[in-house]
């Protein structure tokens, strides 16, 4: 199969350019005709044959940053151009070989007839779920274009707060690992040098000391095999979690934790009310939009009230009556739901909600963040003090022992 760029006029007699994928001229035109369209110019491709949407779809998946900019990009382009011509522009300049033969793939399938979604969803996992789920929305309502700026605005937020927490993250591990390798050295080579110099003086060292000496001993002579353990607990964690029951029960656990647990109910409930005003903006069903948002939550339990309210709302209750029985979803994104379905305004109720519980997400992270640092330095530093006093005193002992 090769490609075609072709200049046409179609039914209403306005000029039109695109591209067709067919197995030689003939067919191109042929291809052009059932369309309706009356080919003035067709030559071939700059972009040659095209790969099959079999072939394409076992590329992997896109990072979030260039599917948000790939997003923001066809979004600018399908409000100037057709579509076909948009994924065309975006194919021919992307400089990534896996990203152009992502959007190879979804522009034959564009050509060749089918929707946006499901060319997209040709491309194995380049797509995520609710991303296609969402482009079929804006398909369905005829709003494609601002559907897709939507897409682009959360894509564009997630990468933002991704890039402040690894950011903010970054100096507090490498503080971390090189705090943990001084104390490390210091058991392991400095405390036993110091233990030779007090054994032979044969005084009874403080409580302190021994301790800390005991310790030494123990990273020396057994330090492996605690490795070992540690990570044979860790590789049995990892297996047990592939049970759908333990990892129920512990997805249940870690909500009930103080700051993770808030944080987690935080995050989902913004990025479900998001999904929620999007679908609805598009004119699409709650239930719709929430069974989708139901596959792609990782957390059990959150999937599982997730799951219920859709089946309430299904058996015909209101939105608000199934977050607040579900018991894992924030207050003020109930109470703005319930204000939504009373006043007939869900949509931008839902919106608002989204976005306070995302300025509050990203508050209390920077909090926390800029807290770690200092609570870093503070837990090495006493550890590090714990262990230099425990040197001084059988030194002030002796120092006393010779005054007196």
């Amino acid at each position: 199969m090769a490609a075609f760029d072709y200049i046409a006029a179609d039914a209403a007699g306005r000029t039109v350019s695109g591209s067709v994928t067919a197995a030689d001229e003939a067919a191109a035109r042929k291809a052009l005709a059932k369309r309706q369209l009356a080919p003035l110019q067709l030559t071939a491709g700059r972009s040659g044959a095209v790969a099959a949407p079999s072939k394409v779809g076992k590329v992997g998946r896109l990072s979030p940053k260039t599917l948000a900019l790939t997003t923001r990009q066809l979004a600018t382009l399908i409000s100037v151009s057709p579509l076909e011509e948009a994924l065309r522009n975006l194919m021919l300049q992307a400089d990534r070989p896996n990203v152009r033969r992502v959007l190879e793939g979804v522009h034959a399938g564009v050509i060749e007839g089918r929707r946006l979604s499901d060319a997209m969803g040709q491309q194995g996992a380049a797509f995520p779920p609710l991303y296609r789920a969402m482009t079929a929305a804006g398909e369905q309502s005829g709003a494609l274009q601002p559907i897709l700026e939507r897409l682009a605005d959360g894509l564009e937020r997630d990468e933002q707060v991704r890039g402040k927490v690894l950011t903010a993250l970054v100096y507090p591990c490498v503080l971390a690992v090189v705090a943990l390798g001084v104390i490390v050295a210091m058991m392991a080579y400095i405390v036993p040098k110091v233990v030779d110099q007090f054994d032979s003086m044969g005084q009874t060292l403080p409580l302190l000391t021994r301790l800390v000496i005991g310790l030494s001993d123990l990273m020396r002579d057994w330090g492996w095999l605690i490795l070992l353990t540690l990570a044979a607990v860790v590789a049995a964690g990892l297996i047990a979690r592939r049970r759908e029951a333990v990892r129920l029960r512990l997805d249940a656990w870690v909500l009930r934790l103080p700051l993770v647990g808030r944080l987690t109910r935080d995050l989902h409930g913004a990025r479900m009310a998001r999904t929620l005003s999007t679908m609805i903006a598009a004119g699409l069903p709650v239930l719709e939009g929430l069974t989708i948002t139901a596959r792609t939550v990782s957390n059990r339990a959150l999937r599982r009230a997730t799951e219920q309210m859709a089946e309430a709302v299904r058996e015909g209750g209101g939105l608000s009556a199934a977050m607040r029985r579900a018991e894992v979803f924030p207050p003020i994104l109930v109470y703005m739901a319930a204000s939504g379905e009373s006043s007939g305004r869900l949509e931008p109720m839902l919106e608002r909600a989204a976005d306070y519980l995302e300025r509050e997400f990203s508050n209390f992270t920077a909090v926390m963040l800029s807290l770690l640092e200092p609570a870093i330095i503070v837990i090495m530093g006493g550890i590090v003090a714990v262990i230099v006093l425990s040197i001084l005193l059988p030194i002030l002992q002796i120092n006393t022992l010779a005054l007196g």
